[in-house]
């Protein structure tokens, strides 16, 4: 009789333990489905916000020190952007890039990459999470005094330049508040804080595209 009881529940165990496990990827699969929403709802956000005006602060870190620290404003709409960084303006027209160095007063004209674009437009990462990411739902938090949903992405394809991007969203208007990217192989993080952000702005196309006579002395440097 008491053989039969401790079999009896050995057997009990040995279904609990397979039902618990059982449901482990489809608890891991609901985490990933929860923060893929969240990147959906912020990327449609940003779609239907027309033309973007963001204001932010940019520190690179490295051990929780700060290393730099710059500010900028960036002008959106749709793939263009106009980007202006302390002593760097950046056009943006959708196929051609000009970055003018104001120490120099050069300019320099590329056709950028995918990856190219990234390093610049931290808009980008909105759309990016849809190949060669997994992403998982982090803590909610109070941040700036908003509450934000964290999101954490992580590289599945070793191409990536971004190993990982941890990404703050506001609830409720998925704004992105806050965007930190460990770069794969560095150990300098990136963190890019946004202090205002405005939507539905109306911007000229010529407005993402280098003016020659803006800058009549400039030094035109043409890497394409």
């Amino acid at each position: 009789m008491i053989i039969r009881c401790i079999m009896r529940m050995k057997k009990f165990i040995f279904s609990i333990s397979i039902a618990l496990l059982s449901c482990l990827p489809a608890t891991a699969q609901q985490r990933q489905s929860q923060a893929k929403l969240i990147l959906d709802r912020a990327a449609e956000a940003f779609r239907q916000a027309g033309g973007v005006e963001a204001s932010f602060t940019v520190r690179a870190m490295r051990d929780g020190a700060v290393e730099g620290e710059d500010t900028g404003v960036i002008q959106l709409k749709g793939e263009k952007f106009l980007l202006k960084t302390t002593g760097v303006t950046t056009w943006f027209d959708g196929t051609t890039q000009w970055s003018y160095v104001t120490a120099n007063d050069e300019v320099n004209v590329s056709t950028p990459t995918k990856a190219e674009l990234q390093q610049l437009n931290p808009y980008t990462l909105l759309y990016m999470y849809r190949e060669g990411f997994d992403y998982q739902p982090g803590a909610e938090k109070n941040f700036g005094g908003k509450m934000a949903t964290e999101v954490i992405l992580t590289a599945t394809d070793p191409k990536q330049e971004w190993e990982r991007v941890t990404l703050y969203v506001e609830k409720g208007t998925y704004q992105p508040l806050f965007i930190e990217l460990r770069q794969r192989g560095q150990d300098v993080v990136s963190q890019v804080t946004i202090t205002d952000y405005q939507t539905k702005r109306r911007f000229a196309d010529k407005l993402f595209a280098f003016d020659r006579k803006q800058y009549p002395q400039a030094e035109i440097i043409d890497l394409r």
